[in-house]
């Protein structure tokens, strides 16, 4: 994990190793699970004091991105859901007195400094539009969802693509890639991608996102009764895992649950029939309402990004403008 800090930015060290740690997650070169080097190593490495990394390191415990374990070390963190913002509004505003202290030291006039202010964040806005971007997961129906989602907090021209489409590498998603600035996966999915690119020969920037199931759908499924029979509707294996397995984290362990991934009207009429409860991936809400129409409920599962996860992608594509 290679780290450095300037001294004459005028960014606090803490703040500048911070960011550089959490950007390393995204980016894949620290995966969830790595231990992180001892404070007093890390301190040794970079020339910095002690009490700088060991303020840092509180600080990203604090915000869910680091766990200590007494007596085995500082790791990063399995569950990267509970991230906090990765540029707090403190932060920035220390980062815009800088700029203002610099103006005004250049005889700069204010309205002059806002104008310039104002010039640059439209140049940058404009940017992320022409941006171009992939989001890769293991299944076609998150990858759409996530891409919409990513292209509406962050204005990027998104494809989505699965891991297998990505592995095949035929012409056009190749041309895809190579179009695209940035690669953007789930963080279980980063170092799979990375070794795909690398395999076909190609160097791309690729940034992880978190992703968190919704908190509302799952309280509205554990609300009903303990005998209601369940049935899933999805269109892939992947993502009938992870509904499993996100309401198995929730404690609903006991959950009358089956699924399907047919398309054909009449094995879904018939699997319906079984179920007091339909449970639908996104892509196949409207098919699954057609067929019950009010006779029984129909709950959408949702996912989500997590938007600490997505800040830094946008902040890594800007400085780098």
């Amino acid at each position: 994990m290679p780290i450095q800090v300037d001294r004459k930015s005028g960014i606090p060290l803490y703040l500048q190793l911070k960011n550089q740690i959490i950007k390393a997650i995204g980016c894949g070169e620290l995966k969830l699970g790595d231990r992180m080097v001892t404070e007093r190593e890390l301190a040794s490495e970079i020339n910095v004091s002690r009490k700088t990394v060991s303020h840092t390191y509180n600080l990203l415990e604090q915000e869910g991105v680091l766990i200590s374990h007494q007596g085995k070390g500082t790791f990063v963190a399995d569950d990267t859901t509970g991230w906090k913002t990765f540029t707090d509004k403190e932060s920035v505003l220390k980062l815009v007195d800088l700029a203002i202290e610099s103006a005004f030291e250049r005889d700069i006039p204010t309205a002059d400094f806002l104008d310039i202010v104002r010039s640059r964040v439209q140049e940058k806005e404009a940017y992320l539009s022409e941006t171009q971007a992939i989001f890769v997961e293991c299944n076609i129906e998150q990858a759409r969802s996530f891409a919409d989602q990513l292209s509406e907090k962050t204005h990027f021209k998104l494809l989505p693509l699965t891991v297998s489409e990505l592995a095949e590498m035929s012409d056009s998603t190749r041309h895809a890639v190579k179009k695209a600035k940035v690669i953007v996966p789930t963080f279980n999915h980063v170092n799979e991608v990375k070794e795909i690119l690398c395999k076909h020969e190609i160097k791309k920037k690729v940034m992880g996102v978190a992703i968190s199931p919704d908190l509302g759908t799952i309280v509205k499924i554990a609300r009903y009764p303990e005998e209601t029979r369940f049935g899933l509707a999805c269109l892939s294996e992947e993502f009938s895992y992870k509904v499993e397995l996100a309401l198995k984290t929730a404690g609903l362990n006991n959950l009358k649950l089956r699924s399907t991934k047919s398309r054909d009207r009449n094995v879904l009429e018939r699997f319906l029939r079984d179920a007091d409860v339909a449970i639908v991936s996104p892509g196949r809400l409207k098919e699954i309402n057609d067929i019950v129409g009010e006779d029984k409920d129909v709950i959408r599962f949702d996912y989500h990004l997590d938007d600490s996860t997505v800040k830094p992608i946008i902040a890594r594509l800007v400085e780098n403008r």
